[in-house]
């Protein structure tokens, strides 16, 4: 039982740092979108990844559990690397290229741990599938902007 809500909490905690993660991504090229249809694109992810926080955090809570944020340093290394990649170039393109970066490492990640997850929880399994769904979901999307 114990080993089970670990992995619950572990698994929970993966999926509110993903979608922090996207939205930090997103935060730091925002002000360098000047297409109002991508713009539009990029705001949709944010809602999305939004949710998904708002689901985790209230599932860890209901386990009486917190959600572990995103280290300061990942947040400030994705700042950084999104501020001088789009100060060297902020078009369209290479914009979705760096978006497109970040969904496949959240698929990556995301698809390895419900692989490997070993517990029951429909509810969590389902808020995990729903990420990985938003996340290809977010590279289909954003293959257009190439």
């Amino acid at each position: 039982m114990v080993i089970k809500m670990i992995e619950d909490v572990e698994l929970l905690n993966l999926i509110y740092k993903n979608a922090q993660m996207g939205l930090i991504g997103i935060d730091n090229i925002k002000s360098a979108i000047k297409n109002k249809k991508f713009f539009k694109v990029i705001k949709e992810q944010e809602q999305d990844y939004h949710a998904i926080c708002t689901e985790a955090v209230l599932l860890l809570k209901n386990m009486n559990e917190k959600a572990e944020s995103v280290s300061p340093i990942a947040s400030l290394m994705t700042m950084m690397d999104a501020k001088m990649k789009t100060l060297a170039d902020s078009s369209v393109s290479n914009i979705a290229k760096m978006m497109m970066t970040g969904n496949n490492k959240g698929i990556i990640e995301i698809q390895e741990k419900i692989n490997n997850y070993e517990g029951d929880d429909k509810k969590i399994i389902a808020l995990a599938q729903k990420l990985l769904t938003i996340e290809k979901r977010n590279l289909e999307n954003l293959k257009k902007y190439l």
